[in-house]
């Protein structure tokens, strides 16, 4: 067949067709793997995000049923118990619940999800997991417990993919929440007020990068955390573990502020201003702290 490729004499329609034949068989195994992931990645356009979330979401289900050591896969956030929320930035959440005696192994050895699709990037974030990227733009943030340990972890309720015949899903239920002690608007107020007068501290000793950080961040966090105890969300979906989480669709109107509170880096001292006549304005403050930070702007 290599002659008849390469001399013109052989005109035949029927030597013509043998040629193609063969000429496409090489062209196939020469470059399978190329022609392998091109597929791969078109079926990844063709499927939408959520669609590839989801459906990746049963395939590490299956791959840690075929590991024989796994007990459960539980989904958390919007691939879990939220799905209304889920949509194209979305992640994936989860908690891998092992036998006893095998978490590290699923915490060292990431084959359980590579062979699934290659990942571009991971690292451990957590001694219990890892954040990981695959190649296909899916977006991962789990952690491996041994059954007795969900006890003792504070998460929200999520939704059970897949689960070992005959083990006991109400493990997977939430028994304890973040705790909240003593965060009552005393003592957020409080904390609010003295992030305000540090942070002016530092923003008149020249540390405006730290004075940033108290009045921009911290403070405007609790902020939030402060309208999320005192106002009703409009949001359907309210994060136990974030109060920053959905806040403009939750408190529209208090959102309207953030504008003022968040002037950036070059802006430190009017942010922190902005702030100050807000809880000024809609709670009673100590008046002696309160000059204090005044006379810092």
């Amino acid at each position: 067949m290599f002659k008849l490729y390469h001399c013109k004499k052989y005109r035949k329609k029927s030597h013509i067709t043998l040629v193609y034949i063969w000429y496409g068989m090489k062209l196939t195994f020469e470059n399978i793997n190329y022609i392998m992931s091109v597929n791969k990645k078109q079926r990844g356009n063709d499927m939408n995000k959520t669609e590839l979330l989801l459906q990746r979401l049963n395939d590490i289900g299956q791959s840690l049923k075929d590991s024989r050591q796994a007990l459960a896969l539980l989904a958390l956030g919007s691939c879990g118990a939220e799905r209304e929320r889920l949509d194209q930035y979305s992640d994936l959440d989860f908690f891998v619940i092992v036998k006893d005696g095998y978490k590290q192994a699923y915490i060292q050895d990431l084959t359980w999800l590579s062979k699934l699709e290659p990942i571009a990037f991971h690292y451990q974030n957590t001694v219990d997991g890892h954040k990981v990227l695959f190649e296909d733009d899916v977006f991962c943030e789990f952690a491996v417990f041994e059954a007795h340990e969900l006890v003792n972890i504070p998460f929200a309720e999520g939704k059970i993919i897949w689960k070992e015949v005959g083990f006991d899903g109400t493990i997977c239920q939430p028994q304890r929440l973040p705790s909240k002690e003593n965060r009552d608007r005393e003592w957020l107020l409080g904390e609010i007020l003295c992030n305000l007068y540090i942070g002016l501290g530092r923003y008149q000793r020249g540390e405006k990068l730290a004075a940033y950080d108290f009045i921009q961040n911290r403070s405007v966090k609790l902020w939030t955390e402060l309208i999320n105890l005192e106002k009703t969300s409009k949001s359907n979906f309210i994060d136990i573990f974030n109060s920053n989480r959905r806040f403009e669709k939750g408190y529209p109107n208090e959102a309207k502020q953030l504008p003022y509170f968040l002037q950036g880096y070059e802006r430190i001292s009017e942010s922190a201003q902005a702030l100050l006549e807000y809880l000024d304005k809609h709670y009673p403050l100590n008046a002696f702290i309160k000059e204090k930070i005044r006379n810092l702007l």
